[in-house]
């Protein structure tokens, strides 16, 4: 298989657990509370992934360089409550639907703006007309998915 369509492909499983991990998540913020069900899912998260690193050693990383990271590259937990949150937040009032395209939409024109940039060392990839004309019509999708 062709390397990019099998990354095509995870990045579609990707969507897909996004999907239900928002709906899941939902369910239980609305049963136990926005921030406490951020705080479970982060500590069912770090307990799956410690069992993963410290009990199967599947993790093929180098402590010893953790310090050579720039400290931006620490503030993915943040940014993952972030998201955790939001989308608790939106699912229950939009739906799934409409609230994961929202999600994609503001992914998608943030990732074209790091690629644009190339942003945190990442290599530059111009912004094209085909972007901007995917991204609205994703946008106009979300709004679509509002009307009843």
């Amino acid at each position: 298989m062709n390397i990019k369509l099998l990354a095509l492909a995870i990045a579609a499983l990707s969507g897909v657990t996004m999907a239900l991990q928002g709906s899941v998540n939902s369910v239980l913020g609305k049963i136990i509370g926005l921030l406490e069900a951020t705080f479970i899912v982060h500590v069912v998260g770090l307990v799956l992934v410690s069992v993963l690193l410290f009990v199967f050693h599947l993790g093929d990383g180098n402590w010893q360089q953790i310090a050579e990271a720039p400290w931006y590259t620490y503030l993915g937990g943040v940014l993952g409550v972030a998201i955790l949150y939001g989308v608790v937040r939106t699912i229950p009032v939009l739906g799934v639907a409409a609230a994961t395209t929202a999600i994609i939409v503001g992914q998608v024109l943030t990732a074209a703006l790091v690629d644009h940039l190339g942003l945190f060392g990442l290599e530059k990839m111009s912004f094209s007309w085909y972007r901007v004309a995917g991204t609205v019509l994703m946008a106009s999708g979300a709004f679509m998915l509002l009307k009843k």
